[in-house]
């Protein structure tokens, strides 16, 4: 900390011997060395302090860093769970707007029949044969 030398080290023990005198230089000492003592105890623990805070600073920064990955992360997960519900609904329409008893013709796609014998807004095709009246998966069921 201090560039001090042996030498001057006992030009100031010379001269602390001179002015203080030999009677109570040791009491001197003993206190200087306790206020020596508490010094680098005070200078420690503002030391270990200030580590503390900068470590304290870097486990917020790791934590707001952590959040944010994890709002980024629910947030996929809701467009993923939105996008699995929205499929889920499309498909439950498709399955409710067909009839899933009745088979389905060898030259006709599967498709969502109205029952009435009209065109399928979804495939654009004539689910009923020219001239009739009536699906023609009607006519095989019955």
């Amino acid at each position: 900390m201090f560039d001090v030398g042996f030498t001057e080290l006992m030009v100031i023990a010379v001269v602390a011997l001179i002015v203080i005198g030999p009677e109570r230089l040791p009491r001197v000492a003993r206190t200087l060395g306790h206020l020596f003592g508490r010094l680098q105890r005070y200078v420690n623990d503002v030391k270990a302090d200030i580590n503390r805070e900068i470590e304290l600073d870097e486990l917020r920064k790791f934590k707001s860093t952590f959040e944010d990955a994890a709002r980024g992360f629910e947030s996929a997960a809701q467009n993923v769970q939105s996008e699995v519900t929205k499929a889920e609904s499309e498909l439950n329409a498709l399955a409710t707007g067909a009839d899933p008893s009745a088979p389905a013709p060898a030259g006709d796609k599967p498709g969502p029949a109205s029952g009435s014998g009209e065109t399928s807004a979804t495939s654009g095709e004539a689910h009923s044969q020219p001239g009739s009246d009536t699906d023609p998966r009607q006519k095989t069921a019955a």
